[in-house]
């Protein structure tokens, strides 16, 4: 079983993450991990925090000359601007000064603040934010490089794009848009706000300096999309086996993501049931199958509204998911809140803020989604070692033709 645990606080020491049920064999380097990790603090809208932090991780143990062990796998990723709240935040002693200069107990509205601090009995707000922070990102975006790296060995590509960026919207991905899915990240970096479209990304980053000079905060849609998955992931026999299931739960797990879509799920559920469901066909000698890349088994579909999950289970067309983020709740022009010291009104905490994460998010995305899928895939052909999940996998193939 491929399971992980991370822990760290925002302006703590450092970030860490443990991995273990990971297979030996694997080639992973530290710059696929240090490559994702620079990807996540891009983005038009991002504070000063993105300036203090480089962000780098340090694998150690789990990994020997570049290719894994299969033992359990630990890295940590240093938090640069510890630093500055080193006699805040150290596990020791701390200055008293200091902690009263950064205490905070003026909760936000549409954060954890008040809920942790009732929850797990706090009188400093500060105690819940610092790992309730969206920086906890950073570790599972390095799990995530390690699930890639293990899917890159099995021709599967997990790739992201941002659709929506405060009610500015560009198309999602098809196959008819030209774009090979594995090409979709690479072409999306090159903009600021990771859209495949040079006319959105103008106008979505128009509408980013609109909410700078208004102290505001914007959301927005993110799409990832898998390619190359076998048929048969996951499975319809238990609720917590379904595929579709653990992928959205794993969306709606990163900070400030509220909804998630598989296919086109929201327009699906307006529409007959003839305009929705995708017809089968059985490949032939010249028909591509409609993905035009990685498509594995005999059967395929022309349309793809399922988006490549049907009965919990991926049906070899690509993975297409959808992530709705709010805006962030810290704003440089904060809402009223409640002072839990005092009983008094008062405004909400504000520290450095982005204006808009959800480029960041859909890097995030990526990593969360191929962490899910790469335990499904470990699930249906797993072994201790990676040339016998390759054995496993090819006699699948084998077998379904």
């Amino acid at each position: 079983m491929f399971t992980f645990l991370t822990s760290g606080e925002s302006h703590g020491k450092s970030l860490c993450g443990i991995i273990d049920g990971f297979p030996a064999g694997v080639s992973v380097r530290v710059e696929q991990l240090d490559r994702d990790l620079a990807r996540r603090q891009l983005g038009y809208g991002r504070g000063d925090r993105m300036k203090i932090e480089k962000d780098r991780a340090e694998i150690i143990a789990g990994v020997r000359g570049g290719k894994t062990l299969g033992s359990p796998l630990a890295f940590l990723v240093r938090n640069d601007d510890y630093v500055n709240w080193e006699r805040v935040m150290n596990a020791a002693v701390n200055d008293p000064e200091q902690v009263a200069g950064k205490l905070v107990s003026n909760p936000r509205p549409g954060h954890a603040d008040l809920s942790g601090v009732l929850k797990y009995g706090h009188d400093d707000v500060r105690n819940v934010l610092e790992r309730a922070s969206a920086r906890e990102t950073t570790t599972r975006v390095a799990v995530g490089a390690f699930a890639k790296a293990l899917l890159d060995h099995f021709d599967i590509t997990v790739t992201s794009h941002v659709i929506a960026f405060g009610g500015i919207e560009s198309d999602p991905w098809t196959p008819q848009s030209g774009i090979a899915p594995g090409q979709i990240s690479e072409l999306a970096d090159r903009s600021e706000v990771r859209c495949l479209s040079e006319d959105g990304s103008r106008r979505m980053i128009e509408r980013i300096e609109r909410a700078k000079q208004e102290k505001d905060t914007l959301g927005g849609i993110f799409e990832v999309v898998v390619a190359g998955v076998p048929p048969g992931l996951g499975s319809y026999t238990q609720w917590n086996r379904r595929l579709d299931a653990r992928l959205v739960r794993a969306l709606v797990s990163i900070p400030a993501v509220k909804g998630a879509e598989v296919g086109t799920a929201v327009a699906n559920s307006a529409l007959p049931g003839s305009r929705v469901h995708d017809e089968i066909f059985k490949r032939g000698g010249d028909e591509p199958p409609s993905a035009g890349e990685n498509h594995v088994g005999p059967y395929y579909r022309k349309t793809n509204r399922a988006g490549g999950i049907e009965g919990g289970m991926s049906n070899a067309e690509p993975i297409i998911l959808r992530a709705f983020k709010k805006p962030i709740p810290t704003m440089m022009r904060p809402l009223w809140t409640v002072d839990i010291s005092s009983g008094e009104p008062v405004k909400a905490s504000t520290e450095r803020s982005d204006v808009a994460t959800v480029p960041a998010a859909s890097v995030v995305g990526e990593a969360v989604v191929a962490i899910e899928i790469a335990g499904a895939f470990l699930e249906e052909f797993g072994g201790s070692a990676l040339v016998d999940i390759r054995a496993n996998y090819e006699n699948y193939l084998k077998r379904i033709g």
